[in-house]
């Protein structure tokens, strides 16, 4: 299982689990312990998590860190936990100042449910007052997955997260005015654009209380229309995937196994009939056909030792089907007409089956 299926299956057992969790000591043991742990930490090993880290604050002593991230002896990432029900904000100064104590790059601040990463962007070896990194665990997008990665034992790199966090930072700050611009645009915002299409002489406080409905109401659509744009790009992307997987489930080019044998349409019909029905024991394109002299023999993984089936429509009188049972002993049955095949699908079914017990 890979890191971003670990993250999924855990943000779906959190939400199963949070009517049982009433402690802030349970919130660290169901929610916090696991999250540490997918990172590729051994939670049983102090040397590598060590709980209750002690970060002395001045003259006063024993006060402890949650949990400390250890490398080579030294904490590179001290995680404070509190309950789920918690709001976080009321708890930043007390991380920053187990921060500033502590030999540790990067802080963490989490109530199992939130996860608030912290470095020292602004100043050296002072906690800053907004997180560099924030996530809900349970609606995690790809890109904070991707993100979280960078802390696991595995890829865990001083520079390398250093290096991104303030792009993190700020563009989360970004993320964060954008979308409060467009559900309720400033004064600044509408006038920026309607400075740009009034062709009146003064922006009046009147002609700028229109035009925040109209920045307002634009906007909104400009989203919508990207939003369904990517929706059709998508659509056309997945229709393209299907029908090409159809074409090339519909497009069964038939071996010929002897020269001089002409395939006929009758033959063509009654694969397909075939096809139709095993489809739904087996994919379309592992049921081959091939056809020789004597009959159009229909085989699964085009192996000559495991066929299904033989249409005897050569004869113009009598048309049969042979059907393979579990010895390979060939049974074959007459047909009025092509749709009599499907009489017998129970029958394929079973010869098809039988290669799945082998």
């Amino acid at each position: 299982m890979d890191f971003k299926d670990q993250i999924t299956q855990l943000a779906n057992r959190v939400e199963k689990l949070l009517p049982q969790i009433q402690t802030e000591e349970a919130t660290k043991n169901a929610l916090v312990l696991p999250f540490i742990q997918i990172l590729g930490y051994d939670v049983f090993n102090p040397f590598e998590v060590n709980p209750e880290f002690i970060a002395d604050l001045g003259i006063k002593k024993g006060e402890k860190v949650d949990y400390a991230i250890m490398k080579d002896g030294k904490a590179i990432l001290i995680v404070e936990c509190k309950h789920h029900k918690e709001q976080l904000d009321p708890h930043n100064s007390q991380l920053f100042r187990y921060f500033h104590v502590s030999n540790a790059k990067f802080s963490l601040l989490t109530n199992g449910l939130n996860y608030r990463f912290y470095t020292d962007l602004k100043d050296p070896n002072k906690m800053d007052e907004k997180p560099f990194f924030e996530f809900n665990i349970t609606e995690m997008k790809d890109a904070q997955i991707e993100e979280l990665k960078k802390f696991h034992k595995s890829y865990f790199d001083i520079e390398n997260i250093s290096n991104t966090a303030l792009d993190l930072k700020y563009t989360s700050e970004l993320k964060a005015l954008i979308t409060a611009e467009l559900a309720n645009p400033s004064v600044v915002f509408v006038r920026h654009f309607a400075s740009q299409v009034y062709t009146g002489n003064k922006l009046t406080e009147k002609i700028l209380t229109q035009f925040g409905e109209l920045v307002k109401r634009s906007s909104n659509q400009v989203l919508n229309d990207a939003i369904t744009n990517r929706l059709k790009t998508a659509l056309n992307k997945q229709e393209a995937k299907s029908e090409a997987a159809d074409a090339q489930v519909t497009a069964d080019p038939v071996m010929a196994a002897e020269s001089g044998v002409l395939t006929t349409d009758e033959e063509l019909e009654g694969y397909h009939i075939v096809k139709s029905i095993l489809r739904t024991k087996v994919e379309a394109r592992r049921i081959v056909a091939r056809d020789v002299q004597s009959y159009f023999g229909v085989l699964l993984d085009d192996n000559n030792r495991k066929p299904i089936c033989r249409l005897y429509f050569n004869s113009s009188t009598r048309k049969s089907i042979g059907i393979f049972g579990e010895d390979r002993k060939e049974t074959k049955y007459d047909l009025g007409s092509l749709d009599d095949i499907y009489s017998y699908s129970q029958q394929l079914e079973l010869a098809v089956g039988n290669y799945h017990k082998s």
